[in-house]
């Protein structure tokens, strides 16, 4: 499966972080790519604007489109298995995200925070598409995801592991009010449809961000950066 990432700043992050890149086309002579490349031993060809835009179907590339090796999946094991003994570890579950702005930046705070990973959908989700990318600023090479199946199914056998699970819904209790001292799987809802009845039965608590003013709701990668950043300074306090 051929996989392309585009953007003058992502095909550099890349470069630099990670030997995924296989190719790279260019329309003009950006010297700091052009000399990444050499070092990287990773081949460039000189093509036009107009055959990048079709190539990934955007015209937001920058000039410079690279394919890449896609982007590694992890199981659910392998995530729980890599939390450091003696922490609690920090899941981040999406519910049929379907914007990639959202998991891209989603992705770049967990890795701020250092969380255990993020958990989405194999079907009706966005994915690690060349727009997540760019947005993660590099957060996709370093968060391990896993795509799974069902996540009502996941989200039991985590529950049986020994996590908890924390819904981002309105009506819930302030999400301050909890210590949140156990493994946490936080979970964030569809842009428009929010957490579904099924996984919210499921879940142990339910938290809501206060709001004081007139807007009832925030973005979804808004509310995750919220709460995960919230979840880390209850767990490390100054």
């Amino acid at each position: 499966m051929t996989q392309y990432m585009y953007g003058k700043n992502v095909v550099k992050q890349i470069l630099q972080d990670s030997d995924r890149i296989r190719q790279i086309w260019i329309s003009s002579d950006d010297r700091a790519i052009l000399e990444m490349a050499r070092k990287r031993n990773v081949p460039v060809k000189k093509t036009d604007r107009r055959t990048l835009t079709k190539m990934t179907e955007s015209d937001r590339h920058q000039g410079v489109v690279a394919e890449i090796e896609p982007y590694k999946t992890y199981t659910v094991k392998e995530l729980t298995d890599s939390v450091p003994k003696g922490e609690h570890g920090l899941i981040i579950m999406l519910d049929e995200l379907e914007d990639p702005h959202n998991l891209g930046a989603i992705l770049r705070t967990a890795d701020a925070v250092q969380a255990t990973g993020v958990i989405f959908k194999k079907t009706h989700s966005v994915g690690l598409t060349a727009s997540v990318a760019k947005v993660s600023a590099g957060a996709i090479d370093t968060v391990k995801c896993a795509a799974v199946t069902n996540l009502s199914r996941t989200l039991e056998e985590l529950q049986k592991a020994g996590w908890w699970a924390v819904a981002a819904d309105m009506d819930g209790q302030d999400y301050r009010s909890l210590a949140y001292d156990f493994p946490t799987v936080l979970i964030i809802g569809n842009e428009g449809k929010g957490i579904s009845r099924l996984l919210r039965e499921k879940c142990d608590y339910v938290v809501s961000i206060p709001m004081k003013g007139k807007i009832s709701s925030l973005n979804a990668s808004v509310s995750a950066s919220i709460l995960m950043y919230g979840i880390n300074d209850r767990r490390f306090p100054l």
